[in-house]
Formats: structure tokens, sequence, C-alpha cells
């Protein structure tokens, strides 16, 4: 079964789109993580979904990429299938990953693609919750302690049949995802000490092709 990867700005902040062109070791956040997910021989396209204002330069940022990758101006995933529908042949995996996680490893891509193709329609990779939790009141009192044994953050790529994909495509919601074990590589690049980290994984990266 064929792979499709949707790469997505996750509207947290207004800025997430400029955040996806922030420098790290001399590239765009977002040429580590599309050159990441060509790594895996098994997929077939990745359809990057730039937001207007950052098209031209989300497509500068990809040069050299055509061949697997295309880039669809609009953030909407449902208007980024719809752009490429006509080229998706059988009944692939789809993955829709978070273009800030540029340092994903393929084996967390691969597993939640392999984990679609064993029978889960809808799979996230998560990870345990390390710190403690504390509920507060709108007076910004603490009123309690949540059980973290059973909380998890929630990484990407979101892993899909072709039907739950177009479902959260038109409603995004995480419930009834199967989880599997996220990498902390993983994480979204949002400030400067995250943008620090990024640039010893990108050299570190560099290392290990050397060797």
């Amino acid at each position: 079964m064929s792979t499709i990867v949707f790469v997505t700005v996750v509207r947290h902040h207004a800025s997430d789109a400029e955040l996806a062109l922030a420098p790290v070791n001399g590239e765009a956040l977002l040429t580590h993580t599309v050159r990441g997910l060509l790594a895996l021989p098994d997929l077939d396209l990745v359809v990057v979904a730039a937001p207007e204002r950052c098209a031209d330069l989300f497509s500068a940022a990809l040069s050299g990429f055509e061949e697997r990758c295309r880039i669809v101006p609009g953030s909407s995933l449902k208007h980024a299938f719809d752009t490429v529908e006509k080229e998706i042949t059988g009944n692939p995996v789809f993955l829709v990953h978070d273009a800030l996680r540029a340092f994903t490893p393929p084996d967390t891509v691969r597993a939640v693609a392999d984990a679609v193709r064993a029978g889960s329609p809808f799979v996230i990779p998560v990870l345990p919750m390390a710190d403690t939790v504390k509920v507060t009141d709108a007076a910004k009192v603490i009123t309690g302690t949540e059980d973290r044994a059973y909380l998890r953050t929630a990484q990407t790529p979101l892993g899909f049949t072709r039907e739950t994909f177009l479902s959260y495509a038109g409603k995004p919601s995480l419930d009834g995802a199967h989880t599997i074990a996220g990498h902390p590589d993983a994480m979204r690049v949002t400030n400067s000490f995250e943008l620090k980290l990024a640039e010893a994984i990108a050299r570190a990266g560099e290392a290990e092709e050397v060797l």
C-alpha cells in the first residue's frame, strides 16, 4: 500500500507559516521537513499546503523536490486533497504532518503508516507526559492534579485510511485515534531555544552521514 503525505502549517499562531521558513543549518525548516519525508522509499507524494502569503517562499524552499512534491497555495487540507486527487491511485495510506516538526525520525513516520496498514484507521504518535499537571480555577488557584499516567502529548504525522482522512479533513479531531510511540526529536520548532535544538539535530545528522 503506497503513502501520501500532506504537510500543513498547524495554525496555533498566525506566525507559524513564517516559522516554517526559519533558517536551520543554512536551510528553511520546511526544507528539512520535506527532505526527511522523501527519504522514505515507499512515499509516493508529498503535498505541501502553503498559506497564500508564503506560497512563493515555500516553493523556493522546496526547489529541487518537484518530482515527488507538490505545492498547493491555500492552507485548507481539503483544498490540498482536491487539488491532487486525480494523481492519487489505489487506496494509499494518508499522512498529515506538521511542517514545524522537521526532525521527526523516518522510523516514526514509517511506524504510523505501518499501523494503518495493519488495520488501524486513525493513528497518532504520542509521548508520555513528563511534567506534573495542575488544574487551576478562574482565580489562578490550584484546585487539583491530573493523573499524568493517562496524559500524552500528541505529535505528527497523523495516519489515516482514505475514509478517516476525508472525515478528518472535514472536521479535525483526534478523538478515537490509536496511539503509537512518538519521539523527542519530533518536537514543534517554534522558539529560539527549539531552533537551537533543531540546529544541533541537523548537524548531528550531517555528522552521521559523513561517518
